[in-house]
């Protein structure tokens, strides 16, 4: 098994309606933790891996909420660093029973987006095997710009695989010009890129996967894993191009987290050194098991239950 996974990111409070309908009009909410990084790392730690945690949070509620459930998720918080200058962000979420549910953000000038260099300077990534990083962190200040370039120059130092997950966020970037370039820019340093066949469409200028993966591998990506959906995913590696079949669920709860599902997967699989197709099927029914809950993180399986679901569930033809 690897050394370990380390992801950096802005995890969130999570603010989920109790009831269907405009969010200026429910009348209550439960309280959970979001962030794609964050989904991840939780994935991994639950399926047994040594996870890390890098992220700036406030000293308020959602702060020490976030920083509880780092720690009961044995999710290593020593590369949390806090500030009593910025509060956490975070976010509310629809219930919907059909269709994506609505988001809305509160994180402009929140603890994260401050996070730097300097801070990054100071972290030692030679424990870990693995780095997971995706589109979002950079795209919300100059600041965490700077901080992810040096982060992803530090782990090649220190001789980390590294994973990207472009995540766009739109309306965190400048213009969709500048998170293009700043996106695939990324993406061609590093070994594994895992795009979704939507985000083609901005980042390539295709939906088809085949000629996603062909983007990014000219780009100099070793390994390129099209998500699909439904469907399953496209992966290139080497010489080899192959589809990898989804599963079969009942109904569908909520997308949310199904990307950061098939991440924990595919990057856990890895460091346990599974072959590529295997950890891809690993993907697949994690990000299927997600779209069966309504939280972002709290359907991710253990061990048994990811062994359950993948004997029990037929894969799609």
């Amino acid at each position: 098994m690897g050394k370990g996974l380390v992801l950096a990111g802005e995890p969130m409070g999570l603010l989920i309606a109790q009831s269907e309908g405009p969010l200026d009009s429910v009348s209550g909410y439960s309280l959970a933790v979001a962030g794609a990084e964050f989904n991840v790392a939780t994935g991994s730690a639950r399926l047994g891996h040594k996870t890390a945690y890098l992220t700036k949070l406030g000293d308020d509620p959602f702060g020490k909420l976030i920083a509880r459930t780092l720690r009961n998720n044995k999710i290593d918080d020593s590369f949390v660093l806090y500030t009593k200058e910025r509060t956490t962000g975070f976010m509310l979420k629809s219930k919907v029973s059909k269709g994506d549910p609505e988001i809305f953000y509160f994180r402009k000038g929140s603890a994260a987006s401050t996070l730097s260099a300097e801070d990054v300077e100071k972290i030692d990534f030679s424990s870990f095997s693995n780095i997971h990083l995706t589109g979002i962190l950079p795209a919300l200040t100059d600041s965490t710009r700077e901080a992810v370039k040096l982060m992803l120059k530090k782990a090649r130092d220190a001789g980390l695989y590294v994973s990207f997950d472009p995540n766009l966020r739109p309306q965190l970037w400048p213009s969709q010009e500048v998170m293009v370039e700043y996106i695939n820019g990324l993406a061609a340093q590093a070994d594994m890129v895992l795009p979704g066949d939507g985000e083609g469409a901005i980042l390539c200028g295709t939906t088809d996967p085949h000629e996603i993966n062909k983007f990014y591998r000219g780009l100099g990506a070793k390994t390129v894993v099209t998500k699909c959906g439904p469907r399953g995913a496209l992966v290139s590696d080497g010489d080899q191009e192959y589809m990898v079949n989804g599963f079969v669920i009942d109904k569908v709860v909520d997308t949310v987290g199904a990307g950061d599902g098939f991440a924990c997967g595919v990057l856990t699989g890895l460091m346990e050194g599974l072959p590529l197709e295997k950890c891809v099927e690993r993907a697949c029914a994690i990000g299927a098991i997600q779209c069966t809950f309504v939280g972002d993180n709290e359907g991710l399986p253990t061990p048994e239950q990811l062994k359950t679901f993948m004997e029990t569930h037929a894969r799609r033809s």
